[in-house]
């Protein structure tokens, strides 16, 4: 059977694109489960070029590049140090092959860094109108609005001020001192009480929930229920019986015939929520560390997993790497070769069933236990080795009249 180098998805993409151009509804393309943004997106696939998608979304890999080192930049890491990080994500075959096959991850994985730099610099509203547009056309980066809130600390974000952002400084990847807050006895409880509630905060939720429900609404008007079924509610139910990396598979497919019940489908978020929650209460703060794992756990226990997930998190590598401890010989090289080794077995099970027609099922399925296994063990090995590093100062107030100490008037 011929492999093409196109990703079926792409296939997809364009389908529903042309259907868009035709004035037609782009879920009249079945399998196509996604905004129809994208669709309206790709229209000039069936105008210009059918490569237009492929140039739109490697133009995004390479933007992807210029905000990692952005991003590091304004952390101040060093020159030397930067190049090597986004050598990571600009060399990786892997990750620019996604978006030359046709992918659309690079747009989704632009926009997730182009909200944190959007923080770094005090623009909260701006982050917030992203963040709302991200998760309508991509519903997973839901999981990094409670760490997003959790940054928005008060004694971090003032109206009218820049925040202080912690900097890589020396050999150790230590980070520059965080001051205490402090304030006036009197003032505690009344701060403790209105920190949780912050205008920051308000205004991050509204923004980007207004940003989420206009573009919904708006597609829910176009599309009706069928829209709001194949690109939402279907991702929180979806059972897949094909062969993926997941461990849920072969029992979704032993059991396909059987109609699961919402809470049997819903069941299997429960390690991923406990997990989430974990990696939130104790990273939070380092908020780029805290999306690389909770993308990487996010991916690990999901219900479908497909290769092109694992852009998500590569997307953020390049942003821990220079917290982290780990040498490249030999607990780097280990981790690399652990986590390609094993998928590279589950691979070659799943080409023996794809391919072949062999009855390798239960063999595909160990083979994913020992993906889960492998990602697992790398994910605990990065956090051992991470230093970690708030990615915000908090602002010191003199305990006398409350007047700012640290800051910088934002642009």
């Amino acid at each position: 059977m011929e492999v093409r180098y196109t990703d079926v998805d792409y296939l997809v993409f364009s389908d529903a694109a042309s259907l868009v151009a035709s004035g037609k509804s782009p879920y009249q393309r079945s399998t196509y489960r996604y905004s129809p943004l994208l669709a309206f997106l790709l229209v000039p696939n069936s105008i210009i070029h059918p490569s237009w998608g492929k140039f739109l979304f490697s133009a995004s890999d390479l933007l992807v590049g210029l905000f990692i080192h952005t991003i590091l930049e304004l952390r101040k890491v060093p020159e030397n140090l930067c190049t090597c990080a986004l050598m990571v994500w600009l060399f990786n075959p892997f990750t620019f092959s996604i978006g030359t096959r046709g992918n659309c991850e690079p747009i989704v994985c632009a926009m997730i860094l182009w909200i944190i730099i959007c923080l770094m610099n005090g623009k909260v509203l701006q982050a917030a109108f992203w963040y709302g547009l991200v998760v309508h056309f991509r519903i997973y980066p839901i999981i990094y609005s409670i760490p997003i809130i959790l940054v928005l600390d008060p004694h971090c974000f003032l109206y009218g001020l820049k925040p202080a952002l912690s900097s890589w400084v020396g050999q150790g990847n230590s980070t520059q001192s965080i001051p205490s807050t402090a304030v006036p006895e009197s003032c505690g409880i009344w701060i403790a009480l209105t920190s949780m509630f912050t205008r920051a905060r308000i205004m991050f939720g509204l923004i980007s929930g207004a940003v989420f429900f206009a573009f919904t609404g708006l597609f829910f008007y176009l599309y009706r229920w069928e829209f709001l079924h194949e690109a939402l509610l279907y991702h929180l139910t979806r059972t897949d019986p094909r062969h993926n990396f997941s461990i849920y598979f072969y029992h979704i497919y032993l059991h396909y015939e059987h109609e699961f019940s919402v809470v049997e489908r819903l069941i299997s978020f429960l390690p991923q929520f406990l997990v989430q929650l974990v990696l939130i209460v104790c990273f939070a703060q380092d908020l780029p560390f805290c999306f690389f794992a909770q993308t990487v756990a996010f991916v690990a226990f999901n219900k479908v997993i497909t290769a092109q997930y694992f852009v998500w998190f590569f997307c953020l590598l390049p942003l821990i790497l220079p917290w982290s401890n780990m040498k490249l010989k030999w607990t780097g090289l280990s981790c690399i070769l652990l986590w390609m080794g094993t998928q590279t077995h589950w691979l070659m099970w799943g080409y023996l069933l794809e391919f072949k027609g062999k009855n390798v099922f239960l063999e595909l399925w160990i083979a994913s236990i020992l993906f889960l296994a492998a990602n697992t063990f790398v994910l605990i090995k990065i956090i051992r080795y991470h230093t970690y590093s708030s990615l915000f100062q908090r602002l010191e107030f003199s305990s006398s009249d409350n007047d700012l100490k640290e800051g910088k008037k934002s642009n």
